[in-house]
């Protein structure tokens, strides 16, 4: 098993290019898969033909990508709210019920 402290030399191919990147080696088949991720977004940008260059390609890409991140992260953060609403109100009714309980004993 690796360590964090390993690094591993990976090569990825983006748009036809090949890079290559050093990573933590207990991360590299996820830099892979963001790697493959990154270049099919790349990708159906050149594939429309309405972004030429592979640096407006990247920035596009990037921009799109980080658009995604916003919004999950806007979900994500609807969700905690709502597990936390629904958490308190399971607290009140369990509290309430031991409350009842205890008026029952005296």
């Amino acid at each position: 098993m690796s360590s964090p402290d390993d690094v591993a030399r990976v090569s990825v191919r983006i748009l036809d290019k090949e890079y290559h990147v050093a990573c933590p080696a207990n991360e590299r088949s996820d830099l892979l898969e963001s790697a493959a991720y990154l270049n099919g977004k790349m990708r159906e940008i050149r594939d429309t033909g309405k972004v030429v260059g592979a640096d407006r390609i990247a920035v596009i890409a990037a921009l799109n990508m980080a658009n995604e991140l916003v919004k999950l992260r806007g979900r994500e953060q609807h969700l905690a709210g709502d597990v936390g609403l629904r958490l308190k109100g399971l607290r009140e009714r369990v509290e309430g019920a031991l409350e009842k309980g205890r008026q029952l004993e005296l």
